[in-house]
């Protein structure tokens, strides 16, 4: 990892007065200026094609900080933050207009960052665009968010494009699960602490399930979803690669090169999902009326603007089987869905049970250990193991009980970032690590193509689940099968 100064930045968003820029990364910036990991230096550059001055742009910006910091703004800080502001009317469909930016960034002194916080179908205008006004060196980087693609073609398509501008070292592909700290803890759970580390593999490991809870519906974003699903939208991106994170082998260091190989190896070592075992390995569904914290919500084709034949789902469960050595026999069950009772993001490790219980007045069977990590919305580790009962009568009882690691109550003098402060400070400090190689992504959607191939030959529909539930019944037969539940 690099040291925490860095060459300050001419950090350009494009799309800045949209909902991404306004709701994340204006918010994350202002939270690295006030933890004073923003380079003196640095200027933040709003581009957008609406009619809009600089001092109209720091107003957007002190209203979305208003509406979307859940703290109060310290008034000297947003006035050093709101200096670093300013703004561009550009058309992005016109080369011309680039030209705006050769007086608006200095590269004697400060980095190119390219932000594009706007679809993907805008990548190659601005990509021609940058080009042909010749404000680009060789230290340029630009930043792009998912989705990329909406499967390998597509994807390949829009990486070709950017490739033409681009070298591959300067692009950051940001999935922002990849900034959260309980994802880059595993790297520390996993590689620095012997007692995982020597236990992370068939011979200890029963099975580990991947669950990203969203109790929210589609938001206003139907048509955009109906297109996508949730098999695209969130498990090829977030829980793949938290899949990765905690597959992986050691890498030979903390570099971007060796994390990304070992992460490819990952992938390329999943077993197909195909027309001949797509049922038994997968669940979809879709959410029907229900309640979410005791208030009533639609089911999907009752949201506004739906398509009542839709058979987009909005629930994906999956048996993942990783054909290497280490995970041989340990099989990874992955869920995601809308509409679940709460929001929960965790990985839960099951460990095998012991094969001989000396304990039987407590139980009949000893229950496995598992190591809990939550990813959101309380980042933390559990450790769950027996221990016995304290009291002086004649027999030892057990219990199980938690080892509980609360990031906020542990590192209490410490802030908690969410992804995005992480990713935009390392996407400023030229750190890529955190960041998704193109190998990755197209592998990644090699996988992905394949199942939802075979969902569109079997022709059967998604199962249905009520809004508040965890989805389908179906996918509890997909664990009992095994002789195993999820974890609740």
């Amino acid at each position: 990892m690099k040291n925490n100064s860095y060459k300050p930045c001419d950090l350009v968003i494009y799309g800045a007065l949209g909902d991404l820029s306004k709701r994340k990364l204006l918010i994350s910036l202002y939270r690295l200026e006030k933890s004073n990991l923003l380079e003196p230096d640095t200027r933040i550059i709003g581009v957008d094609r609406l009619e809009e001055t600089s001092a109209g742009f720091v107003e957007i910006a002190h209203k979305s900080l208003v509406a979307f910091l859940h703290n109060t703004i310290n008034e000297e800080i947003w006035q050093r933050f709101s200096q670093r502001l300013s703004y561009l009317k550009i058309d992005l469909t016109q080369p011309d207009q680039y030209r705006q930016l050769n007086n608006a960034v200095d590269a004697e002194k400060r980095v190119m960052v390219n932000y594009f916080a706007v679809a993907p179908f805008l990548f190659k205008n601005i990509c021609q665009g940058l080009h042909s006004c010749g404000v680009l060196t060789p230290e340029s980087r630009m930043v792009m968010e998912k989705p990329i693609g909406h499967d390998l073609k597509s994807s390949k398509e829009i990486n070709d494009v950017v490739a033409d501008v681009f070298h591959e070292d300067q692009v950051y592909r940001i999935d922002h699960y990849l900034g959260k700290e309980t994802v880059l803890n595993l790297l520390a759970l996993r590689f620095a602490n012997s007692i995982f580390t020597t236990n992370w593999n068939h011979n200890t490991i029963d099975h580990i399930q991947i669950t990203v809870g969203e109790d929210i519906g589609i938001e206003g974003r139907w048509e955009y979803f109906d297109k996508t699903g949730q098999l695209r939208d969130m498990l090829q991106n977030h829980l793949l690669q938290i899949l990765t994170f905690v597959a992986m082998e050691p890498p030979a260091d903390l570099s971007a090169e060796s994390i990304h190989m070992e992460k490819i190896k990952v992938l390329k070592s999943l077993r197909p999902i195909t027309v001949r075992n797509v049922e038994e390995k997968t669940v979809r569904g879709q959410y029907t009326a229900g309640f979410i914290k005791g208030s009533a919500v639609p089911g999907y084709l009752e949201e506004e603007g739906a398509n009542k034949e839709s058979t987009t789902e909005s629930f994906v469960a999956i048996r993942v089987d990783i054909d290497n050595w280490r995970w041989a026999g340990v099989p990874f069950y992955m869920r995601t869905g809308k509409r679940m009772p709460n929001k929960r993001t965790e990985i839960v490790v099951n460990f095998k049970q012991l094969p001989h219980n000396i304990f039987k007045d407590s139980f009949r069977e000893l229950p496995a250990n598992k190591l809990v990590i939550h990813l959101q919305p309380n980042e933390g580790v559990d450790v769950v193991m027996l221990n016995k009962v304290p009291g002086i009568d004649g027999n030892i009882k057990l219990q199980q009980t938690k080892l509980d690691l609360s990031f906020s109550e542990t590192f209490k003098k410490n802030s908690i970032f969410g992804g995005y402060e992480k990713l935009i400070l390392e996407a400023l400090r030229g750190n890529p690590t955190l960041f998704l190689s193109r190998e990755e992504i197209e592998q990644a959607w090699t996988w992905v193509d394949s199942i939802q191939d075979a969902w569109a030959h079997s022709h059967s529909a998604p199962k249905s689940y009520p809004a508040g539930s965890w989805g389908p019944i179906a996918s509890v037969a997909l664990l009992a099968r095994d002789g195993r539940a999820w974890e609740e």
